[in-house]
Parts: C-alpha cells; structure tokens; sequence
C-alpha cells in the first residue's frame, strides 16, 4: 500500500458533510454533478485511483473489472445492497468490496410500514383526487379501501429490516409471517408473534399482505414470478422496498389490472428511473422513487460506515463491513 495518502473517487454526490471529511482525510476526487457515470467513466476512474466509493447506480461487472488493471484495490460502497457489483470478479483481481449494513434497517422499515398503510387505504389516491379540485365531497360509499387491524402480513426476508417491520405491524394489530432462508431463534419468533412458512408458495397463498425484504441475488431474482403471483389471493397487496428484479412487474401489473391482486406499494423498480407506461398507468399503485434510505440521519451514517471502512483498509487492517463471498 502507497505510503501517500491514497486516491479516492466518490461517483455520486453525498451529503456535504460527509465530502468535506474525506477530503480532509483522504486524496478525494468528488463528482460534482449527481449522476450515474457510463461505463467508459467509471473505467478512467477504476484505472486511476486505488479506492472508489461507489452507490447502486454503477454497474461494476466483470467485463468492467477486466479492462481496468489492478489499480484500484478497494470498493467502498455507500449502501447496503451489493447485487451492482460483480463480487466474484472483484474478488479474483483481490478487490476488497465493502458496504453499509444497518444504518438503514428503521428508515427503511418506516417506509415499508407507511406502504403497508397507505396502499390498502388508498392514501395516495384520496391526496390527488383531491388536490385535483374534483372531490364533490364525503359519501358513505367513496373511497373505500381495506381495515389493516387483524390482516396477515407475510415479510420475505426476515433480517434487521424483516424484524423491524414486524416490530412496527405488530403495534397495528397484523398478524406476523415469514419466510427465510433460516427459521429465526425462538425468542425473537415469541416476541414478534412470528409464524415461520419454509415454503414460500404455501405463505403467499395465505396473506393479505406480502412486504419484500430480501437481498437481490440469483436465488431471489424474480422471485415472485408470474406463476408465483398467481397464488396471491385477490385481495392481496404486495409491498416491495428491496430491489425491484425481483417481482415480475409486467406480470404484477396485468394482475393489478385485471383486479387478479389488490394494489401494490412500490419504491423500487427493475429499470430505474421508471419511464415505463405499464407502470405508471398502474392501478390500485403507490409508487416512489427510491427513497426508502433517504432520510438525513441514514445517509450521514453511511458515510461514517464509508469512511471508517477506508480508514480501516489505509490502516492495513480488515474493514469492518468487508462483503465476503
């Protein structure tokens, strides 16, 4: 390792405090324009610094990481999800990849909580009929969305943010399920009221309401396929804050349309930013622009992770939230 201090490239803009720390501690090279870099951009800067700090917008795949020497020699992450980044590649040219577990765990759960909510009772809908100008005032019979208090909430994934949403539906009166690649420790099961389902088909085919919570990865991408969604009951929602690849979104949607599904909360999406009509033209949808983590608070924490994790590494030192594969 370079006795200097080490070249650091941020591709996105973070929060100001957050740049002005690794500038003062750091050969920092920030972006100064908030957004993605092509894959030629990243490719001059993977070959030119030995760390770069990296969101979910860069794909960094192996074609990538093959063209680029051996330079760079740490991926800092700011996010928890890692399914941008080709870990196996990275790992053959000795590329530590670190992220950002944790520090989002309650924003996220928030927003998946307030999805929960607003979808079933149509929130989103009453706001722009009203703000339309158009609302001709109460009528026993307008706008009538569904009861959230004894419905069946099914998490998929039940890591920090499965357990924080349980934590939150729970206080509602909804009643707890899960599916996970490993049953939790009884416990936590007695203290969430949790009832665990091993078969993923046998859960959906059960809830009133189902919340994605699992990592994107081979396993789980598209997960919730066509034949999968098939099995959700009519009056079924579907809440997804994880990574949109892994429902069917067209599937999803012509179910919405054909009243095949109930509604759907969604902050993410297969192709972002959204431009799809399919999508938008949605019925019975809440859709957000990817803002689950965005809360001040969240995103000055994954700087720190960024920067600890640097420091860590400058350090000669295993970093704390290495990503091992």
């Amino acid at each position: 390792m370079s006795k200097k201090k080490p070249k650091v490239f941020v591709t996105r803009r973070l929060p100001e405090q957050v740049e002005t720390r690794m500038m003062e501690l750091f050969d920092t090279t920030l972006n100064p324009y908030d957004k993605a870099l092509s894959d030629s951009e990243l490719e001059h800067v993977l070959k030119n610094h030995e760390i770069i700090v990296t969101t979910l917008t860069d794909k960094i795949s192996d074609e990538l990481l093959a063209r680029c020497g051996d330079q760079v020699r740490l991926i800092a992450n700011f996010g928890a999800g890692i399914d941008h980044i080709d870990l196996n590649a990275a790992s053959k040219k000795n590329i530590i990849v670190t992220n950002t577990p944790g520090v989002l765990t309650e924003d996220t759960a928030d927003m998946a909580m307030s999805l929960i909510l607003a979808v079933p009772r149509k929130l989103s809908e009453g706001e722009r009929l009203l703000r339309s100008g158009e609302w001709k005032g109460w009528s026993p019979t307008h706008m009538m969305g569904r009861r959230i208090w004894g419905k069946r909430l099914g998490i998929i994934g039940m890591g920090r943010i499965g357990q924080a949403i349980a934590r939150r539906a729970k206080g509602f009166g909804i009643s707890i399920h899960y599916n996970n690649r490993n049953k939790l420790p009884e416990a936590i099961e007695k203290n969430l009221e949790a009832t665990y389902w091993g078969n993923l088909d046998q859960m959906i085919a059960r809830m009133d309401i189902i919340s994605i919570n699992c990592p994107l990865t081979k396993d789980t991408h598209q997960l919730l396929s066509r034949n999968r969604l098939k099995l959700l009951m009519p009056h079924a929602y579907i809440v997804n804050t994880s990574r949109g690849e892994i429902v069917d979104e067209k599937a999803m949607v012509e179910f919405l349309k054909e009243k095949r599904i109930a509604g759907a909360g969604l902050d993410v999406f297969e192709r972002e930013p959204v431009k799809e009509s399919y999508l938008l033209k949605a019925p019975n949808t809440v859709l957000l622009p990817h803002m689950g983590s965005a809360t001040v608070e969240g995103r000055i924490e994954m700087g720190e992770k960024v920067i600890i994790n640097i420091k860590t590494y400058i350090d000669g030192h295993n970093p704390p939230d290495r990503v091992l594969i």
